[in-house]
């Protein structure tokens, strides 16, 4: 595999970025793509490590050294093929997803790692450019019929995997646009979107037909979901989480989601009445995740005053810590591009009150100081430090808290059973009403993109297998080679 002395000839190269000053006047990817020569060169840092911890490490089970190998050997259609075999859209992995593939590599131990993202990306995206990528029909069709309510990734993958094994599917989207939180969840800087509608116009060729503005249970009857042979939930973690603090019904107290959202819907060139602007404004963004980041770099190009973060966690150290070893993904400090670009950040601190004037409007927030108690066998326990309020002038406060579950509306229709964090309950997939599954954050809470495409493609088999009695369908252990 690879270079056998690949990994000591060469040293791991990183795609660079658009200057902060130009990028920030548009909300565009700002990547700068490395060479083919150079990513042929960072493939031949992949050699045959013995057990290659890169496949535990992703979620999917990438045969990530088979087409690193194949990058080296300039064979860019058979790695495209590989790559395939267990990812049905390495184009978003290959932009998103935080590379726990990469924090467990081998060389990593030693070294900077294998450049793994930036290889899959630059693999598919070749692909697409060479033609390689083309609709592939079933070839016969089951008479089954499928609904898939919700197009994030995890609907996405199964609705794919479920044509593949010739179902009739049906994708239920409540938005405008296909691609759940990747379309208006991540923004246009991280994911253009025409990268989503390359994909989708593969998968409707396919046969997968779309509705949009289709919110099952609202204004789609559930009795006419009720009439697919089977149904497959993927509608993701949605209830956002607030702040149980003083104020918190401040005009400019915002969810990050409904900020994100809308600054996405407006680059393409949807009118949103009253949109939330950080232009100008002293802005506060709270929670230090990745929502929290895409708020900071949609902050600074809207040309806020002053972008602030804060976060309630330590600081996590620079380096790997003790307490995560590899091949565990990292308790790290990540720097985001969004976080280069502008941004104030602060750990250990809590909002005690968002004050507001005499109108309602968000002028400031008071916070405190904190430190976390640990007592071994017992919850951490948080301590606030006497004296350390501190006003901090603040004119839009973005709750970049994360989600604590699934809504319920489907679950109370359809008589699905919950957990105690509200995800919908299944056993490999299924639910309690035999004919549904459900797969990715609504199964499982929020999680990574990776995470969800996985859950789409396992569901799917398991679904299948309810149809059908059995499955060709390929599981993690056992990818396929789709001709592509």
């Amino acid at each position: 595999m690879g270079k056998v002395t690949g990994f000591k000839d060469f040293e791991r190269q990183d795609e660079s970025y658009i200057e902060v000053k130009e990028r920030v006047t548009n909300y565009n990817e700002f990547t700068i793509p490395l060479s083919e020569s150079e990513i042929v060169t960072q493939g031949s840092r992949c050699m045959d490590c013995g057990i290659p911890f890169c496949h535990s490490g992703c979620p999917l089970g990438n045969l990530i050294p088979d087409f690193n190998h194949m990058v080296y050997q300039e064979e860019w259609q058979k790695a495209s093929w590989i790559l395939h075999s267990t990812n049905n859209f390495p184009e978003f992995t290959g932009r998103l997803c935080p590379a726990p593939c990469e924090k467990a590599c081998v060389l990593g131990i030693i070294e900077d790692p294998i450049s793994i993202e930036n290889i899959e990306k630059n693999i598919v995206e070749r692909a697409f450019k060479e033609g390689w990528i083309k609709p592939q029909p079933p070839k016969t069709r089951t008479g089954k019929t499928v609904a898939v309510v919700g197009s994030g990734p995890a609907g996405l993958a199964a609705a794919q995997q479920l044509n593949r094994a010739g179902h009739t599917v049906t994708v239920f989207e409540r938005d405008n646009a296909i691609g759940g939180l990747l379309r208006y969840g991540i923004p246009n800087f991280k994911l253009e979107k025409g990268i989503i509608d390359r994909r989708v116009t593969i998968l409707e060729a396919e046969g997968i037909t779309f509705k949009v503005n289709t919110n099952v249970g609202i204004n789609y009857d559930i009795n006419d979901l009720k009439a697919f042979d089977a149904i497959m939930l993927c509608g993701g973690a949605t209830e956002r989480r607030g702040l149980p603090t003083p104020g918190a019904d401040a005009e400019g107290v915002v969810q990050a989601m409904d900020f994100l959202t809308q600054q996405t819907k407006v680059v393409f060139g949807e009118k949103i009445e009253n949109q939330v602007l950080a232009t100008g404004k002293d802005v506060i963004v709270i929670g230090g995740g990745d929502t929290g980041s895409d708020c900071v770099g949609t902050s600074n190009r809207h040309g806020a005053k002053s972008v602030t973060n804060f976060e309630i966690m330590p600081k996590p150290p620079v380096g790997r810590s003790a307490s995560t070893p590899w091949p565990y993904w990292p308790l790290q400090l990540k720097t985001s591009t969004s976080h280069k670009e502008g941004c104030e950040r602060n750990w250990l601190i809590n909002t005690k009150e968002f004050i507001k004037d005499a109108s309602g409007k968000l002028t400031a927030l008071k916070t405190v100081n904190v430190e976390w108690k640990i007592v071994p066998g017992q919850r951490p326990e948080l301590v606030e430090i006497e004296g350390s309020e501190k006003i901090w002038p603040c004119d839009l406060a973005l709750l970049a808290l994360g989600f604590t579950g699934p809504e319920k509306t489907l679950s109370e229709q359809l008589g699905l059973e919950t957990d105690f964090r509200s995800n919908y309950k299944a056993s490999n997939y299924q639910t309690n009403v035999p004919n549904i599954f459900t797969a990715g954050d609504m199964r499982r809470g929020q999680s990574l993109i990776v995470w969800a495409i996985s859950e789409g493609r396992e569901a799917a088999r398991q679904l299948d297998i309810y149809l059908m009695g059995k499955s060709d369908l390929p599981t993690k252990e056992n990818g396929d080679l789709p001709a592509l």
